[in-house]
């Protein structure tokens, strides 16, 4: 008798286990759905040759120096737009702090306030600095042995309050004005992403894919949502940007997600890599996304630049575009530069490629295969690029060309930021000041 019912149960569970994977089984449906989706993706988006060519290179674009159509970052949308920049930039000065190690690793910012700009060094001491590079406060809020970990810190503003997010899972918030603390708490991962504050809320991805919602009050957490995790993880920061109370962000395998941004409910999701992402994740580089008009747009460091309808995650259109730098709107006008040193200017509503030339052709073809963009910032006339190799490049945008090359350093430099229309530049050990 007990062989037979032991048979009888192996049957059943035989039975069932292969029931599981009949098509028409309701078991596991939406993780079936989503793998369907990335094997489809695979198959529609093949592998496309990078461009290293020029395309209209003798078509001149000229912007509107209209007062009116110039903006600055929308920090929420992540929309850069059009800067006012002195047009002679004569004078270098900096301010030198404690070197910050592994810098090459990390997407270190400056923050503002409007007013003001806040920066760290490599322990964990907080600055809050004047136009003149002169110290308003210096703050630190870490432990001897903390600060022997020699902590790299996100930051992010909204009103007078500062939220600092750091990678040893330590998050806090401070008054911008006095530079007290107002409240410490512990995070369960070290954060991956951009730092956002909405309605007295903070919104952060982990090294999970777990993006995770907290109180301004008090820090506690409302609510967290898990998008799919790999064990490799990419060296990029995910991006998040938020827009009419609805967050979409990226996670680490390409996935672009919008949620509620009140309680965390899924609204939609769109992945954009095939099946074969979870082998690779590590070595996906999204650009940060994007938003305007109800489109979203990044671009990738698989010769991919996306247009999604963030009403709805369709894909409006893609290209064939290798960046991972963050793009820009103009009016009908989008601009990137190529991991390969190639200027596009794209159609934003249909997508098509209006002209593309090489501001590296500066460099011999050696030494241009050793050095990439790390991200760019706009005039009506001229686009200011910053180097992996220290260089800050200024491109004339009606011709497409390289004016001229001006040398910051010999290492990484962070991408520009416009502070009262003078440029900033991060090193491992200043920031540097142009006007």
């Amino acid at each position: 008798m007990e062989i037979l019912v032991t048979r009888f149960i192996l049957i059943a569970l035989y039975l069932f286990l292969i029931g599981c994977s009949f098509s028409n089984s309701d078991f596991w449906t939406e993780d079936k759905t989503i793998n369907d989706l990335r094997k489809n993706s695979s198959k529609i988006f093949k592998k496309t040759e990078i461009i290293k060519n020029e395309l209209n290179p003798n078509l001149k674009i000229k912007l509107e120096k209209n007062k009116s159509n110039i903006y600055k970052l929308d920090d929420l949308t992540n929309n850069e737009g059009i800067y006012l920049i002195k047009d002679n930039i004569n004078k270098l000065s900096k301010f030198n702090f404690s070197k910050i190690e592994n810098f090459d690793y990390f997407e270190t910012e400056i923050n503002f306030d409007g007013k003001n700009f806040i920066f760290f060094d490599n322990k964990g001491n907080l600055f809050k600095f004047n136009d003149e590079f002169k110290i308003l406060w210096k703050k630190n809020f870490y432990s001897k042995e903390e600060k022997k970990t020699k902590p790299v810190l996100s930051l992010a503003n909204s009103g007078n309050k500062l939220v600092v997010f750091d990678n040893i899972s330590k998050f806090y918030l401070v008054n911008l004005d006095s530079g007290d603390l107002i409240w410490s708490k512990t995070n369960n991962n070290p954060v991956n992403s951009q730092i956002k504050i909405y309605k007295n809320k903070i919104y952060s991805i982990d090294l999970n894919n777990i993006i995770r919602c907290f109180s301004v009050k008090d820090g506690s957490e409302l609510w967290n949502y898990k998008s799919e995790n790999t064990f490799l993880k990419s060296i990029k920061r995910n991006s998040l940007l938020i827009n009419d109370d609805i967050i979409y962000f990226n996670n680490s395998i390409g996935d672009i997600t919008a949620l509620n941004a009140n309680d965390g409910s899924l609204i939609w999701q769109t992945p954009t890599q095939g099946s074969e992402i979870y082998e690779n994740a590590f070595s996906l580089i999204i650009s940060d996304l994007v938003l305007k008009n109800d489109n979203l747009i990044f671009s990738n460091n698989k010769n991919e630049f996306y247009s999604i309808s963030s009403k709805n995650g369709i894909i409006n259109w893609k290209q064939e575009i290798n960046s991972k730098v963050r793009p820009v709107y103009y009016n009908d006008f989008i601009f990137t530069i190529s991991n390969e040193g190639y200027f596009f200017v794209i159609d934003n509503k249909l997508g098509n490629i209006i002209r593309i030339t090489d501001v590296f052709d500066v460099y011999k073809e050696k030494k241009r295969k050793k050095i990439e963009p790390e991200g760019f910032v706009l005039t009506t006339d001229k686009i200011y690029l910053s180097t992996s190799n220290g260089r800050l490049m200024i491109i004339d945008i009606q011709t497409g060309k390289t004016i001229s090359i001006l040398k910051i350093d010999n290492e990484k430099i962070s991408r520009p930021f416009v502070f009262n229309k003078k440029l900033l530049l991060i090193k491992n050990n200043s920031i540097v000041r142009l006007d």
